[in-house]
């Protein structure tokens, strides 16, 4: 969740964790429905607010 709240692109977060970019899609996505967010961005603002950036 941090990687994508500081605006890293999925390549780059799969190369981080060693993992595949469509895992990195997926996650992202159901972190974003589990938040109830539409976008990234709001996504950065939520991390933001909680001061976990």
């Amino acid at each position: 969740m941090r990687y994508l709240a500081r605006g890293y692109a999925y390549k780059e977060i799969a190369r981080e964790l060693s993992i595949g970019i469509k895992t990195v899609e997926t996650h992202a996505s159901a972190v974003l429905r589990k938040l109830q967010l539409s976008s990234r961005g709001e996504l950065t603002r939520w991390a933001q607010d909680r001061r976990l950036l």
